[in-house]
Parts: structure tokens; C-alpha cells; sequence
């Protein structure tokens, strides 16, 4: 059968709201039987019958008020239950049976080795019950499981816990789980198994204590001290940096070694593969700590990010990744060594992201139209759309920045939003005009920077723009591009900050606005046009440019330098991306041999001199690292 293409421009939201929904979860070895009860309510102004999408769902009882319809009341295909008449405002009752354990899709509920667990992310609950298995349809959930409790001793939903009992059936029992925020089907969980549990305590800038729990197979538990300390550490971050204080009573994390993603941020019970939470100190890598404590924090700032601000479709999926991976990006700089983490950052995205945007896969970061979604929770999605939010960042400032964001989560709180709404709140909060920056989202490929650089008095760089074309756009319209620029002299600043009192000015034509957003000593040049010309009047004679410092954007840059220029920032630019950055380039031209003998003596030279660095770099954790990593 030939798939469907679904298209942005087709969006139309659904005309029910279903503000409650109870579920009820009989798991029984075979077979389990889920009850649900769903309160609908019509939207104003349509007349149209409730569909419920679902897939390999046996139905064995449907009612709507407590009535239970006929054969000509309903209807059923492959993909959904359409109700005809339902009244304005109605309680729909449905029963169904599903076999998680012949489940190998792995969507919706599944058995893995001995225990139940879901992925609902992003069309997997139709495959537990029919529902409106979209991300723009919010309720609050509560949700009672039943299981041998021998077998399944633990059984966990979203939300906080409200009873457990023991069954009426014998060896049985039961839990009733309530999550008062609404939320999407998507961000369901359930988990059913014979597992340890680690807890511990955090307690909120509020004063409210939270219960934590990681869960895992008892032979792992020991292995899962790091990730609580990891969580504590993600959850004080977050109301310090971005003011976001965590909401139920407990937050839950099960470690699944069949899990089929690597982690899922379900509300309030992250369902995560070993793969991606346990290490231990005798065992793990530095590599290893560090993925972990990214996939843990990434996670959990969903909570705000994904889960209390959702997407109203799958075109937005960036809303909530590409700003959860810049979030969980600055959480690990913070951690550990802000430059490494660039350095780290970076290579994902030439190594992989940019080879994606040039090739026959390219799409932009909000794609247009979608035959399987799976298929687009990819590199530009992720790491791209993480890069368009930094340069949001860049431009605005931190402070402007983080009004941005208080704003938008304020606005949006309890809703299915677009990226759209992110974007204006930065707008409105900044005074910052943002309407061309919107075509990051909309267009692929990467922008190449081809920079000329002319030195008299003053030193003039004529900077243009371009973007092959890619799959289905073949011309391409200039973007906004922040450019932080620095101005190297005797292993100082010349600009910014250091610029105002020492005299020095940028000058840039008309179609270029600079900004010192955070006061030091790297410039923003906003690039708006095709070509921009930026004049650095009377620089210091031996002044080196220092160009996209910290990568302020997802570009390549084609910038012919002396060698011997290229060698000095390696040694002296203030900004330490910038150092490893100079290395690349020198080193990469003499591999290649491109630049003749003088590349080469100059590479000769700042590898003796970067070696000798080494003996001498503080053991700090970051300058030998640094070191390192020039050399890698």
C-alpha cells in the first residue's frame, strides 16, 4: 500500500478537546486489556464525527454516555474508529485487547524480556487504544494498572501515585496514577517489572521536596548513582539558568535493556535504554560520563521544553529538540569545560549534520512535508535546529535571551505550540526583528562564507554569502547570520568592550547591523545580504581577525590566511574555539599541501610549540584537554 505524503500547509486542528482521560490496564500473560474513558468535548462551529486513530487494537466494547452503539453508530477501518453523532459533550467508553508480547514493532505497549514498557513517540498509543494520537491534543491523564505482583511487583504511569492495593483476583494488585498537566499521548508511559530502585531527594527553590527514582534490573542499580547525581545537578540548573522548577512529586527514570530508543521523556517517568544511563567509575569511560549526563539532563529538561510546551504537529518537532539539545548543551558547558563541549558540538555537526544538508536527504529544520515521520528525528532536526536556537542567543544576548524564553514558556504553558511562537517571543521581548532569521527553519543546506580581507590604514573584510541548492529548492534567499568577531592584538581584544575605551570602531554599511550583545570583546556583525562589508578603522598593524568565534553559526567559511596568521591565533586568540579552530585550518592546509613550504613550517612550529604547551598547561582539566584536542 502506498503511503500518504502529509503536508505542513494541511494542518487543521482537531475539533474535539478531550480534557480527561481514564485508562485501565489489565496485564495478563497472553493478552491485556485496556479500558479507557474519554471526556469529549465538541469545539464550536463543526459538526463532524469523533475519529480515534488506531492500529491492531481489538475492540470489544464501545459506549458513548454509558450507551453502547450499534453497528450502524460506528465505523472501523486499519487506522481509526470514527463515531458518527456524538453529542456536543460526551463520555466515551472503549475496551480493548492487545498482545504486548508479540508486539515487535516495539510501539506502543511492549514486553522486553520480563517486563511491559511503552514508546508512544511519536504515533505509538494508537497501538494501545483508540485515541487522537496527535501532539496537539492535551488531557490530563489517570491511569490504573492491575498485574501479578509477583512477576510485576513495580508498576509506574506519568504523574503522581494515588493508591495501590491488592487486587481482587489473587496474587494480583493494583496502582492508580494521576498526572494533573495536560498532555499529548505522545509523552504516555507505563512500565510493569520485577525491578531495584535508587532514591533520593531533591528539593526545590520553592521549598517542595521531590521524591527520585531510577529503576533498573537489579544487576544494574549499582550503576545508576551517577545519573541520580547527574538529575540533581540538571534540575538546580534549570531554575538557575533558564527558571524552571520541576512540578509533580516524584520523578521516576527506568533504565530498559531492550529499550527501543535511547530515552524518552515521558512526563514525570523517562523511560531511558541501559545504553544511555547506567556507568560506573570502575568500568565507564570519560566518553561514556559525559554521554549520560547529556541524555539525562536533555530528558529532563523536556519537562519544560516538550512536555509543558509541545508542538502542535510533527513539523515543529525542532521546537522542542533543537532547543532541548541547546538546552542540555549549555547544561553540559557548564558542567565541564565550555570549550570542549563546542569543540565536541562542532564536530557532530561538520562531521555528520553538514554532510546531511548537502546531500540527496537535505531538508530544512521545519520540513514541509513528511511520508514517515520516524524518518525526520535526524542530525538538522536535532543539531541544526539546536545551532538556530544559539544564533537566536547570539543575537539577542544572554539576558534578552532569557526574557525570550520566560516568555514563551509563560505564553504557552499547558499548549500545543509552533515555532512560530517561539520565535515571536523572542521578538517581543528583544525589540529584535527576527522576520528573515525565520528562514533557518524553512530553508536546507549550508551557507558558505567566502571572506577577502583588504589592509591599508584601516583593515576592510568583504564577507558574501551563498547556499548551493538541495533537493526541491533549488535558489536560495540570503539569511541572517551572526558573525561574532574579535580583533586579536598581542594576545588581546582590540573590539568590543576593550575597543570602547581604547579607542577602536566598527563600521559597517547599510545592511549590516552590529551589536556588542554582552559587553566584552567580540562584536556581532548581523549578515543580511548577499555581500557585507565590515571596516575596522585604524586597527593595531599586527591585529589578526578572529572570525565566528565560538562558531556563532552552522557555516562554512572559505577564508584565505597567511599561515603565519593562522599559527598566532592558534597561540593568542582570547577565544579558545577560535585557537582550536586556527589549528584545523593550519594543519588541514598542510596535510593537503596547499600553502607550499611556508604551511608547512608554520604547522612544523605550532606543533612543536603546542607540544611544549603541554608540559606547561595547568592541570585544570580544560588546558591539556584543549591541548589535546588541537592535536587530535
Amino acid at each position: 500500500m502506498t503511503q500518504q505524503t502529509t503536508y505542513r500547509e494541511h494542518y487543521r486542528a482537531y475539533p474535539f478537546e478531550v480534557p480527561e482521560t481514564r485508562l485501565d490496564f489489565d496485564i495478563r500473560d497472553g493478552e491485556t486489556v485496556v479500558r479507557s474513558e474519554l471526556t469529549v468535548v465538541r469545539k464550536q462551529d463543526t459538526d463532524e464525527a469523533l475519529v480515534l486513530d488506531g492500529v491492531d487494537l481489538e475492540l470489544r466494547h464501545i459506549a458513548v454516555g454509558g450507551v453502547p452503539l450499534k453497528g450502524n453508530e460506528y465505523s472501523l477501518d486499519e487506522k481509526s474508529l470514527t463515531i458518527l453523532n456524538v453529542p456536543d459533550r460526551c463520555r466515551v467508553e472503549l475496551d480493548v485487547a492487545i498482545h504486548p508480547e508479540d508486539n515487535t514493532a516495539l510501539e506502543g505497549l511492549y514486553k522486553s524480556r520480563t517486563m511491559f514498557c511503552t514508546q508512544c513517540e511519536p504515533e505509538g498509543f494508537r497501538h494501545i487504544t483508540y485515541y487522537p494520537d496527535r501532539p496537539d491534543v492535551l488531557s490530563r491523564f489517570t491511569t490504573t494498572i492491575t498485574a501479578d505482583a509477583e512477576n510485576y511487583p513495580v508498576v509506574l504511569s506519568n504523574g503522581n501515585r494515588m493508591a495501590s492495593a491488592e487486587a481482587e483476583d489473587a496474587g494480583r494488585h493494583t496502582a492508580t496514577w494521576h498526572d494533573p498537566f495536560p498532555k499529548p499521548a505522545y509523552l504516555f508511559a507505563l512500565v510493569a517489572g520485577d525491578l531495584a530502585v535508587l532514591e533520593d531527594e531533591f528539593v526545590t527553590r520553592s521549598g517542595r521536596k521531590v521524591a527520585l527514582r531510577i529503576y533498573s534490573e537489579p544487576h544494574n542499580i549499582g550503576q545508576c548513582d551517577f545519573p541520580m547525581a547527574v538529575l540533581k545537578r540538571a534540575m538546580r540548573w534549570d531554575e538557575e539558568r533558564f527558571g524552571r522548577e520541576y512540578d509533580l512529586d516524584v520523578f521516576m527514570i527506568v533504565a530498559v535493556e531492550d529499550f527501543n530508543f535511547g530515552a524518552m521523556e515521558n512526563k514525570g517517568l523517562n523511560i531511558f535504554n541501559t545504553s544511555a544511563i547506567l556507568a560506573h567509575q570502575d568500568t565507564a569511560t570519560d566518553e561514556r560520563f559525559q554521554r549520560v549526563e547529556g541524555v539525562v539532563a536533555h530528558e529532563y529538561f523536556h519537562n519544560w521544553s516538550g512536555n509543558r510546551v509541545t508542538c502542535r504537529d510533527w513539523f515543529q518537532l525542532s521546537l522542542k529538540e533543537g532547543f532541548t539539545v541547546y538546552r542540555d548543551q549549555e547544561f553540559s558547558a557548564d558542567m565541564n569545560s565550555a570549550v570542549l563541549k563546542r569543540i565536541e558540538d562542532v564536530h557532530v555537526l561538520r562531521d555528520s549534520q553538514f554532510v546531511e544538508d548537502s546531500g540527496p536527504l537535505a531538508h530544512p529544520v521545519r520540513p514541509d512535508s513528511y511520508v514517515e515521520i520516524s524518518n525526520f528525528y535526524t542530525n538538522t532536526v536535532y543539531e541544526k535546529g539546536a545551532e538556530v536556537v544559539r544564533m537566536i542567543a547570539t543575537l539577542l544576548g544572554r539576558e534578552r535571551f532569557r526574557a525570550g524564553c520566560d516568555a514563551y514558556f509563560e505564553r504557552h504553558d499547558g499548549a500545543a505550540v509552533t515555532i512560530e511562537d517561539f520565535v515571536q517571543a523572542m521578538e517581543d521581548t528583544s525589540g529584535v526583528d527576527l522576520t528573515r532569521f525565520r528562514r533557518w527553519y524553512e530553508q536546507s543546506g549550508t551557507p558558505v562564507l567566502q571572506v577577502a580581507e583588504d589592509r591599508g590604514n584601516d583593515l576592510e573584510l568583504t564577507i558574501r554569502q551563498s547556499c548551493e541548492p538541495t533537493p526541491g529548492q533549488a535558489s536560495k534567499r540570503p539569511v541572517p547570520i551572526p558573525v561574532a568577531l574579535g580583533l586579536v592584538s598581542s594576545g588581546q581584544d582590540a573590539l568590543g568592550a576593550a575597543g570602547n575605551a581604547n579607542g577602536f570602531d566598527v563600521v559597517c554599511d547599510a545592511n549590516a547591523a552590529v551589536e556588542n550583545p554582552d559587553a566584552d570583546g567580540t562584536l556581532v556583525v548581523r549578515l543580511e545580504e548577499p555581500e557585507t562589508v565590515v571596516t575596522l578603522r585604524n586597527p593595531p598593524a599586527d591585529a589578526a581577525v578572529s572570525l565566528l568565534r565560538g562558531f556563532s553559526a552552522p557555516v562554512k567559511v572559505d577564508y584565505p590566511r597567511d599561515p603565519a596568521v593562522l599559527r598566532r591565533l592558534a597561540l593568542e586568540d582570547t577565544d579558545l574555539f577560535g585557537r582550536w579552530n586556527a589549528v584545523q585550518d593550519l594543519f588541514g592546509k598542510a596535510i593537503i599541501g596547499a600553502g607550499g613550504e611556508a604551511t608547512e613550517r608554520e604547522a612544523l612550529t605550532l606543533a612543536q610549540a603546542l607540544a611544549e604547551a603541554a608540559f606547561d598547561a595547568a592541570d585544570d582539566g580544560e588546558s591539556k584537554a584543549l591541548i589535546a584536542a588541537c592535536l587530535d
